[in-house]
């Protein structure tokens, strides 16, 4: 039982990202007291609008993540278009154009492992809707390292793939409805 006070949180979706992101990031309170790092699977030749959707229906800050940007409380930031998101030791973000694992840049194996190293057991990982396996490594990184673990339920997943890779990966996820998210997020994170 993982009694260590989370430092951050990460987030990897794909598939039907939009709908599950749209349930759990407007219910965080503005003063959410960590960072939340997101990885959603875009095309890498888009630009991104999801940190501009998001801002307007949140009450925690949400930007694109910049290199070397210092992590800070109350904010998301989405790993931008065609490059990885990861987090330095000192608790910084940096990008990187390294080659695509399992066919995406953005990686969410990538940020998974980066964060587990950066954070270890201050970390909660949450795996969403997708039709591949990202994210189920990663999320096997987080728990190595001590991490909570958290598997959207794939009954209520828009592609059930990813979330029933990591849970394969992790049968010790906590497995939660979509809708069930962010209260979790609270009392691990706020109480």
């Amino acid at each position: 039982m993982n009694d260590v006070r989370p430092q951050a949180v990460v987030i990897g979706a794909s598939a039907g990202a939009l709908e599950a992101l749209t349930i759990i990031l407007p219910a965080l309170p503005a003063d959410f007291p960590v960072p939340i790092m997101l990885v959603v699977h875009i095309p890498g030749d888009k630009r991104s609008v999801l940190a501009e959707l998001f801002q307007a229906k949140c009450r925690i800050r949400v930007v694109e993540g910049e290199d070397k940007e210092p992590l800070a409380g109350g904010t998301a930031y989405v790993a931008p278009p065609n490059y990885h998101l990861l987090v330095e030791a000192h608790k910084t973000l940096s990008l990187s154009s390294d080659e695509p694992v399992m066919f995406s840049r953005p990686s969410i194996d990538v940020l998974f492992e980066s964060a587990a190293d950066a954070f270890g057991s201050a970390l909660v990982g949450i795996v969403l809707t997708g039709a591949n396996h990202d994210g189920a490594r990663g999320l096997r990184a987080i728990c190595d390292a001590g991490g909570r673990a958290v598997v959207q339920d794939p009954a209520t997943a828009f592609a059930a793939a990813m979330p029933e890779g990591a849970i394969a990966r992790c049968p010790d996820a906590r497995v939660l409805p979509l809708d069930a998210i962010a209260a979790y997020l609270q009392k691990v994170v706020c109480a």
